[in-house]
């Protein structure tokens, strides 16, 4: 009679000199999960003009709706991070996938400001979990020295959500009308997600691809604790506090970006549904090269001799300053010069978001990352309400972008200090195994 193998007997040795590369196809499906994932969230974006016109709401009104997805992505990160740390990663990914693609799709029964509002709600409560699941995924399968390249390498999954919905949104809208694009958008690619994640996702001690050197190289940090901490304890650590204020302040600029610059682009050049592709596919391009080479950055510095730390903020530091040049935007006049500073400033977002990301799992023991991740987004989420309903305010008294721009261009420097503040080296958290308390300062 056979018996269930366990898991060191199922990791196969590897061939001389091999280490295994199925870390990296997990970092794969944690990148194309990113690209559905901002692929339904930005079709509302793409369309916002054309339903504008054909449903009547206003600046407002469309400030709320963006802010109905906000106040839900909040909620839903905290409640998906903790459950994602409570179900595994497996199972948990593939639910938090399955409501966010029929949640996409309802938006295409929606007639209303208050219909889409509520289709919004229930898309940020389920797409929130994407993050947690993806940063914890990258904990469980790549060692502290290469997480900030696979955070990378999956969150560039978000420029390439938003770069194919101008390339597919318009072209099925102008076909069969806006309720096909979130039907055609919501259903097809979440199925084949989720079939393909079931199959292939597995930790690394139960995966039948992995060899030995290859989990021992994904578990060659120093072990950390077992014991799940609570989230009161969690709100305690000065490091929760340091990525959520960052998260607070920075995660409003790329909502901006994702859902008003193609309003931006409509209101100041003019251009059409069928005009508007090209500009925003150039500027998301952009952003996929930031957070790939913002997330490389660091294991550059560090095998330089940088130590790691170090080249964490310094990279940030860099991140920081190449958005700067975007407070000039709101006074160039040629629809090019304003796409290469969008690109650069979303890049330079991407990159910084790639670090910031990664210093959860820098700082915290893997059995906490997907709950900090969970409060630090829904601090982004609460920035992001706030900021898009200042937006829907000042667009309807000024009609100006001006202001907006400037306060975008600022953001991550304030974000930096007050991060390098409260943790100026990135000291990890010390747990206290019996009662979870703890003092790393």
């Amino acid at each position: 009679m056979k018996t269930a193998k366990s898991a060191s007997e199922q990791i196969r040795e590897p061939a001389p000199g091999r280490i295994g590369r199925v870390r990296w196809t997990i970092c794969a499906l944690l990148f194309f999960a990113t690209s559905i994932n901002y692929l339904d969230r930005q079709v509302l974006g793409i369309l916002a003009p054309v339903l504008q016109h054909d449903i009547g709401w206003t600046e407002q009104q469309y400030s709320y709706i963006i802010s109905a997805f906000q106040i839900a992505y909040a909620i839903g990160l905290i409640v998906a991070g903790r459950m994602v740390d409570r179900v595994g990663t497996r199972i948990g990914y593939a639910v938090i996938m399955v409501i966010w693609s029929l949640a996409a799709m309802a938006h295409a029964f929606a007639r209303s400001a208050l219909t889409f509002g509520i289709a919004r709600f229930f898309l940020g409560l389920s797409e929130a979990g994407n993050f947690p699941a993806a940063v914890k995924a990258t904990a469980e399968w790549f060692p502290q020295k290469e997480r900030s390249l696979a955070t990378g390498i999956f969150n560039s999954g978000t420029n390439v959500g938003a770069v194919l919905a101008p390339a597919i949104v318009p072209i099925i809208t102008i076909k069969f009308g806006w309720p096909a694009a979130f039907l055609a958008t919501g259903g097809i690619f979440g199925l084949i997600w989720i079939v393909w994640w079931l199959w292939r996702y597995r930790l690394p001690g139960e995966h039948k691809g992995v060899t030995r050197a290859e989990y021992d190289y994904i578990h060659s940090d120093a072990p950390t604790a077992a014991a799940r901490i609570p989230w009161t304890h969690l709100l305690g650590f000065r490091q929760t506090w340091a990525f959520s204020i960052a998260k607070f302040l920075t995660d409003p600029i790329w909502w901006f970006y994702l859902y008003w610059l193609p309003k931006f682009f409509d209101s100041r050049f003019h251009l059409g549904l069928s005009e508007l592709g090209l500009p925003l596919i150039v500027v998301y391009n952009f952003s996929a090269v930031g957070s790939i080479g913002g997330g490389w950055l660091p294991a550059f510095l560090n095998r330089r001799g940088v130590p790691m730390a170090k080249a964490r903020y310094l990279a940030m530091l860099i991140m920081a300053l190449l958005v700067l040049p975007i407070f000039f935007v709101g006074k160039l006049s040629t629809e090019w010069s304003v796409v290469a500073l969008l690109g650069l400033a979303t890049a330079a977002h991407q990159g910084w978001s790639a670090n910031l990301f990664t210093t959860v799992s820098d700082m915290f023991p893997r059995q906490a990352v997907g709950a900090v991740v969970g409060i630090g987004g829904m601090a982004g989420s609460v920035g992001g309400v706030l900021f898009s309903l200042g937006v829907g305010y000042l667009l309807t008294l000024t009609h100006s972008y001006g202001l907006l721009f400037a306060l975008s261009a600022s953001a991550y420097l304030i974000a930096l200090f007050i991060f390098r503040l409260l943790v100026p080296r990135l000291t990890p958290v010390s747990v206290n195994i019996t009662n979870a308390e703890q003092s790393t300062y």
